[in-house]
């Protein structure tokens, strides 16, 4: 299977609305590895590997989220599938 990464930065109304959380439970039930953190300047930052499938199911899912957040934009950038960790972290 092709695994791939990207760091996913999302904005909006995504802190104080368990995003992180919320993340972690997609990413895991989806199988992917990373991590995800609040940002200072309000946003989410999340790095996520895995699958193609798993991978685009995530990316769509960001645009939802938990209930209470509005997602105002999800910018993904290539990233080095060497800096995901095993399993899915809540790092900040």
């Amino acid at each position: 299977m092709n695994h791939r990464a990207v760091l996913v930065r999302i904005s909006g109304r995504v802190q104080g609305v368990s995003f992180r959380v919320w993340t972690q439970r997609e990413a895991r039930r989806l199988g992917l590895n990373g991590w995800v953190r609040n940002e200072r300047d309000g946003s989410v930052t999340a790095l996520i590997l895995g699958t193609d499938e798993a991978m685009t199911s995530m990316l769509d899912a960001f645009w939802q989220g938990p209930p209470g957040c509005e997602v105002r934009s999800v910018v993904q950038d290539v990233a080095d599938p060497a800096d995901a960790p095993a399993g899915f972290t809540i790092t900040g």
